[in-house]
């Protein structure tokens, strides 16, 4: 599990839905959640939070410029790649952060992945949890 620490940027409401937008460093991740009373009480602008996504729901681009619906995009430079048979473990940094991907190692070959390499790392906004930084 990758778990980064932030800060509330924006919440957008709607229903019962909250789109919240999280600084983490100089990148953004979107997150949205279902409104309940208990996170009305925690999810405030400005409020510090833990942002957790899984290593598998974390894709792997080469073209910085894609124009997709996935808002959370952040440029990375691979680390390090533990190639296994069927899958693999990429180690991404940005910024002083590092999280972690999981992706076929079909897909590392048919990338050409490499350590160096600059990746754009997209996470679907309802893959993205969070939680009150304590």
């Amino acid at each position: 599990m990758n778990i980064l620490k932030g800060n509330i940027t924006n919440i957008q409401g709607s229903d019962s839905l909250s789109l919240i937008k999280i600084a983490v460093g100089s990148s953004t991740f979107t997150a949205i959640i279902i409104d309940t009373p208990e996170s009305d009480a925690y999810f405030k602008i400005g409020d510090a939070v833990k942002v957790y996504f899984k290593e598998t729901e974390v894709i792997i681009a080469k073209n910085e410029n894609l124009n997709i619906s996935i808002p959370n995009k952040i440029l990375c430079t691979i680390i390090s790649i533990k190639n296994g048979e069927i899958l693999s473990e990429l180690h991404l940094s940005f910024g002083e952060f590092t999280i972690k991907s999981l992706i076929t190692t079909n897909a590392v070959k048919t990338l050409n992945l490499k350590n160096g390499d600059a990746v754009l790392a997209l996470i679907k906004t309802n893959e993205v949890s969070l939680s009150p930084n304590d």
